[in-house]
């Protein structure tokens, strides 16, 4: 283990939106799970995507399949960094989008509002 492991834990894995674009269109489909507040969301989200906020997750993961990889969203990178270490210490199949839905946006990617 390294020095910076020992300080920081081991490195998450992460994903990009074009990487995630083209997953959700294969099967099976991972979980999109947005761990912004609802106001955030309903500005727009990614399609077919999971509202369940940061705050919330701990009490609120158990409704979350351990079964297909769960890809953590939220409006630049850093709530789902936390959110993607917490499932992934609890046993789940978890990535971070990195730069949230910022980069999605920068990327030309459509979203979904309501």
């Amino acid at each position: 283990m390294s020095l910076f492991e020992r300080l920081f834990g081991s490195p998450i894995p992460q994903t990009n939106p074009v990487d995630v674009k083209k997953k959700i269109t294969q099967n099976p489909k991972p979980i999109i799970l947005d761990v912004r507040q609802p106001v955030e969301y309903q500005h727009g989200h990614i399609q077919g995507s999971k509202l369940i906020p940061l705050n919330e997750l701990p009490e609120k993961m158990k409704q979350l399949p351990r079964d297909r990889e769960i890809i953590c969203v939220c409006q630049s990178g850093s709530r789902s960094h936390s959110a993607t270490r917490y499932l992934v210490s609890a046993g789940f199949t978890a990535v971070d989008m990195k730069g949230g839905m910022n980069l999605w946006l920068q990327s030309g990617l459509p979203i979904q509002r309501g």
